[in-house]
């Protein structure tokens, strides 16, 4: 079992900045891979981020790429999203999610376990 927890949603103006935070805790974090989703109302559930189990492997989708950073610290049992440059169309509910592979896929079928979700609202 993975519990996660997401925290540091909010609403902000567009072209602020956000930072997500996801604390893990039941396994050896450093064993899994995590990534970070988010769904808008009446949208498909889509991935954000990804990174594996070392950090050495990052994903991220084209529409945030050069804005949004994925970060882990497995110190800490914590995976950050650090988001700048929100536009309105960042506005959705924000997932952590764990993929026990290691591997950190695009997927959502891929992930075992997943957090609550935090809201992040982008108003103009």
């Amino acid at each position: 079992q993975v519990q996660l927890v997401e925290s540091g949603g909010g609403s902000v103006q567009a072209g602020g900045s956000l930072r997500l935070s996801c604390a893990a805790s039941g396994r050896t974090f450093s064993d899994y891979a995590l990534g970070w989703f988010r769904q808008a109302p009446g949208k498909e559930r889509e991935i954000v981020a990804a990174i594996n189990w070392s950090g050495a492997t990052i994903y991220y989708a084209d529409s945030v790429k050069g804005r949004f950073t994925i970060s882990r610290d497995n110190a800490k049992n914590t995976v950050f999203l650090q988001m700048n440059s929100l536009k309105r169309e960042d506005t959705a509910i924000y997932y952590c999610a764990a993929d026990l592979s290691g591997r950190g896929g695009v997927n959502y079928e891929e992930y075992n376990y997943w957090g609550q979700g935090t809201q992040v609202t982008v108003s103009s």
